[in-house]
């Protein structure tokens, strides 16, 4: 058979499934689930020591993504590129500072598509980073039904309403609490729950589809949760993260120096000194033990929200969607917070619920979702269901959830799409589903971290638009990761690749944890030439590159 002919084949054949997804689930309900700074810390990915039976239970029922990047390792950008299926380039939003339809193109998003459709699209929690990057509204009216519901508590957040061991209140990272002793007697997580399930049994009976998004604010920092979920972690079961120092072959300029930490008021009086002072052992095992137990605690809530759709009948008719808009590094390379692009900051859980579709363990045969009591002798764990080892990104979350609900997916985007309001620069991932998913593929994601200097600044973590100067382009393989930090011209959006500033280069088998940067090693150029002699990252790159380019000129910003 011709390379030609195998090809026309392949096409048929992921046109006949998609066609026989779409025939199948005639308009299937979506709840959309979104945890904030989440990175695979959970039972399902293999991690020992987290309890999270309800996402576990969800993920033995669903298809698994086990090598899914978040294209910006910090919440604005991120959720706008996986809302529009637009990357950070396309957006033009790296920072929180700008609103996508004013600053770049009218890009239709994911719940606008579904409204457009005829769903009553409904969002709860942080779904949009609130604020400028969503135009202060959560891009209501256009993205939702009604009017989005933020939880009053939340703005208590960042108060002071830590107790510390002075028995004063500070506005600490460390923040284990006393439900009933905080303002409201409610925390913002619970109070999103509660929404979402009369959201839910309002809908139940509309006669129209939904498309419910729900955004948990945890694990994000700080750790303001129930004290009773530290119970589930002793500090005598926490470990330091491996490889807890600085690599040493890590540019400066890759280095994120998690000044969002060092504010905290607990922090701040372990005078720990910038950019790369690392935090005392025993204060970062108290950081490694209330991330665990914020885990588990948006676990339960989680848990609530999957068992009421099962009681209310929905769940045979509703495509279920749980992931996190980015990862969160616990001491790795030295580094705390995301805002890098290590596997640990752009790595994120991610699977899909289809009914009679994915992979189904009955638990026990009556329900579909029984609620799992995290502090139970025997919570779930991940036993069944199907995975996929390929690298796939957050912007192939628009295409895919289209498909399994029933609808066509966005046309692709074109190499210049600033004024094309519907398309997608992701994938469908529905054909992966009941495939073989376990041989490697060249399957690469992008991810990209701006920077404002070559050495870590104050505003390192998260420059301002006109301050950056260097982005980094990062590329995720099976085999590999690689990263260019280049010249970055914010006026006109256009990276120099002649400018390079650092770079990073990571042979993942032998190193997993991305520790030994072989960049600037002997071996540097014959496995780059061979690289390149595959065509990947460098065509790739390229590629990625020319069409930026070719975008910013078209505004005439060149």
């Amino acid at each position: 058979m011709s390379l030609s002919v195998q090809k026309w084949f392949c096409v048929l054949i992921l046109f006949r499934f998609s066609h026989d997804v779409v025939a199948k689930t005639v308009r299937r309900n979506v709840l959309f689930i979104m945890a904030d700074d989440l990175r695979p810390t959970l039972g399902c990915y293999g991690d020992p020591i987290v309890k999270s039976p309800n996402i576990d239970q969800l993920a033995s029922k669903s298809n698994v993504f086990l090598n899914a990047y978040a294209q910006q390792a910090v919440c604005g950008p991120s959720r706008t590129s996986l809302l529009t299926s637009r990357r950070p380039d396309t957006t033009r939003l790296y920072d929180f500072n700008s609103y996508w339809r004013v600053h770049a193109g009218n890009y239709t998003t994911l719940p606008q598509y579904f409204k457009s459709k005829g769903y009553t699209t409904m969002s709860v929690g942080k779904v949009f980073h609130p604020g400028i990057a969503s135009n202060h509204s959560d891009d209501y009216p256009y993205s939702w039904s009604v009017p989005p519901y933020h939880p009053p508590s939340f703005k208590y957040e960042n108060m002071k309403v830590c107790k510390g061991s002075d028995g004063k209140l500070h506005a600490n990272l460390l923040c284990s609490v006393n439900v009933s002793e905080t303002p409201l007697g409610t925390l913002p997580d619970m109070e999103s729950t509660e929404e979402a399930i009369r959201l839910l049994k309002s809908t139940r009976d509309s006669g129209k589809n939904f498309f419910l998004a729900v955004g948990f604010h945890k694990p994000h920092i700080p750790f303001r949760i129930p004290q009773e979920f530290l119970t589930l972690y002793p500090l005598e079961k926490m470990r330091l993260a491996p490889d807890p120092d600085v690599p040493k072959g890590l540019p400066s300029v890759a280095y994120n120096p998690w000044t969002d930490i060092r504010k905290r008021e607990d922090v701040q009086a372990l005078n720990i000194s910038f950019p790369y002072g690392p935090i005392p052992k025993d204060f970062q095992l108290q950081i490694q033990q209330h991330y665990y137990a914020s885990v588990s605690y948006m676990d339960s809530q989680v848990g609530r929200l999957l068992n009421t759709l099962d009681y209310l009948g929905l769940a045979e008719d509703t495509v279920v969607v749980f992931t996190s808009d980015h990862g969160w590094s616990l001491g790795e390379h030295g580094e705390w917070a995301k805002y890098s692009n290590f596997d640990v900051a752009t790595r994120v859980p991610l699977m899909f619920y289809v009914a009679g579709m994915t992979a189904v363990r009955p638990w026990p045969e009556d329900e579909t979702f029984p609620y799992m009591d995290v502090f139970g002798l025997t919570p779930h764990r991940f036993t069944q269901g199907g995975t996929v080892s390929n690298v796939n990104e957050l912007v192939d979350l628009f295409p895919t959830v289209s498909v399994l609900a029933g609808l066509k997916p966005p046309l692709p985007c074109p190499d210049n799409s600033f004024h094309v309001e519907l398309c997608t620069e992701g994938h469908d991932l529905a054909y992966t589903f009941n495939n073989d998913n376990s041989k490697k593929s060249e399957a690469i994601a992008f991810s990209q971290y701006p920077r404002p200097a070559d050495t870590p600044q104050e505003n390192s973590d998260l420059p301002d638009l006109k301050d950056i100067r260097i982005m980094g382009y990062s590329l995720r393989s099976w085999d590999y990761r690689f990263t260019v930090w280049a010249g970055f011209d914010p006026a006109s959006f256009q990276v120099n690749l002649s400018d390079v500033h650092g770079g990073e280069l990571y042979l993942l088998e032998e190193d997993p944890g991305q520790d030994h940067n072989l960049y600037n090693s002997s071996e540097h150029s014959l496995l780059l030439c061979k690289l390149g002699q595959q065509q990947t990252w460098a065509q790739t790159l390229k590629q990625h590159l020319l069409y930026l380019t070719a975008g910013t000129k078209s505004k005439g910003m060149a």
